[in-house]
C-alpha cells in the first residue's frame, strides 16, 4: 500500500508547491509509481504539471464532497509515473460546506483508500492555512514532509505546525509522524541560514533532511511551462537537487523496512525453542489424553 506524504506548512512563500511537484516527479523518476493530489484552492500544482482549466473536470473538490471517485478524477501527465488529483478554486468552498457533514476530517482519508494501493507514494500539497483541507490532508497522511526557509520567522511557524501535528496525532490520526524538514531557498553562504540550520539539527536530529534545495531561476521558470523541473532542465541545480532529495527520502524507507519491529524474536530461535519443546508439549499432551481417558472410563464403570 502506498505511502502518503503531506507536504504541508502554514507559512507561505516556502516552496512548498514546488517541493510537491518535484518530490513527486523525482520519485517517479526512480521507478515508482506516485500520484499527486493536490488539496490547495490555488491549483498551482496542478498548472505546474500542465493541467489546464477545466470547470467540467472532476477534481479533489468533486472528491471531497462525494461527488466523484479519486479514481475518476485522476489524470496521467507527461512523466511516465506520475499522476495527479488536480484541484481548482471552488476548493475554498469545502471549508464552509463540510462544516456540519459527517467524518468531515475524513473524507480525503476514504477516498485514498481505494486508491492508494496503485502507487508506492501518494504525495498531498497542501494550503498555506491550518484550514479543515489541511485537516484533511493531515487525517490522511502517514507523514508530513515541512519545507522551510532558514529564517528565524519560519522557526516561529514550524512549531505552530508542530503543536497541529500533535492535535490531530491525539484526536484523529495516531500514526501521523514527521517525515522530516527539507530546508529550500537555501543560502549556505549566509550566517543566520547556518544558524537556523544548526537549530533544527539539535532539534530534530535525523528529520533533517541532509538535502538542501538552493534559490534557483530553474525552479521559477519551470511551473510556467507546465513541468516538472526535471522535464524542464534536468541539469539544473534545482533539478538535481531535487533528485538527491527523493533518492534520500527512498533510503531511508528502504532502512526502515530493514529494521527489525521491536519485541519481534529472531525466526530461527523462535524455531529452535518450538522444536526443542516440541516433544515435551507432545509428553504432556498424551498424558493429559491418557489421563482423561482413564477417567472418563471410570465414569462410564461407575455409571453401568
Amino acid at each position: 500500500m502506498g505511502k502518503v506524504i503531506a507536504v504541508a506548512n502554514q507559512k507561505g512563500g516556502v516552496a512548498k508547491t514546488t517541493t510537491a511537484i518535484n518530490l513527486s516527479a523525482s520519485l517517479a523518476a526512480a521507478d515508482t509509481k506516485c500520484v499527486l493530489i493536490d488539496c490547495d484552492p490555488q491549483s498551482n500544482a496542478s498548472s505546474g504539471l500542465g493541467v489546464a482549466k477545466d470547470p467540467t473536470r472532476s477534481s479533489t473538490y468533486e472528491v471531497l464532497l462525494g461527488e466523484a471517485s479519486a479514481s475518476e478524477a485522476i489524470l496521467a501527465t507527461e512523466l511516465e509515473g506520475l499522476s495527479i488529483l488536480p484541484s481548482r478554486r471552488d476548493l475554498i468552498a469545502v471549508n464552509l460546506e463540510l462544516v456540519e457533514a459527517p467524518r468531515r476530517e475524513f473524507r480525503l482519508r476514504d477516498a485514498l483508500e481505494l486508491v492508494r494501493q496503485n502507487y508506492d507514494f501518494v504525495v498531498l500539497d497542501c494550503p498555506p492555512a491550518l484550514d479543515l483541507l489541511t485537516l484533511n490532508a493531515l487525517v490522511a497522511a502517514d507523514s508530513v514532509l515541512i519545507p522551510m526557509q532558514a529564517e528565524y520567522f519560519a522557526l516561529e511557524g514550524i512549531s505552530q505546525l508542530l503543536e497541529t501535528i500533535e492535535r490531530i496525532r491525539e484526536n484523529f490520526n495516531p500514526g501521523l509522524e514527521v517525515e522530516g524538514v527539507v530546508l529550500t531557498m537555501y543560502d549556505d553562504r549566509t550566517t543566520l541560514a547556518q544558524q537556523v540550520t544548526n537549530n533544527l539539527k539539535e532539534f530534530f536530529g535525523e528529520k533533517l533532511f541532509e538535502t538542501t534545495i538552493p534559490r534557483n531561476v530553474t525552479l521559477a521558470e519551470a511551473p510556467s511551462y507546465g513541468k516538472p523541473v526535471l522535464l524542464y532542465d534536468a541539469r539544473s541545480r534545482g533539478a538535481e537537487s531535487y533528485i538527491r532529495l527523493a533518492k534520500e527520502l527512498l533510503d531511508r524507507h528502504s532502512r526502515r523496512a530493514e529494521e527489525p519491529v521491536p519485541g519481534q524474536h529472531d525466526p530461527a530461535e523462535n524455531s529452535t525453542e518450538a522444536i526443542d519443546g516440541s516433544h515435551g508439549s507432545e509428553i504432556d499432551s498424551s498424558e493429559h489424553n491418557s489421563g482423561s481417558e482413564q477417567t472418563n472410563s471410570e465414569k462410564n464403570i461407575a455409571a453401568s
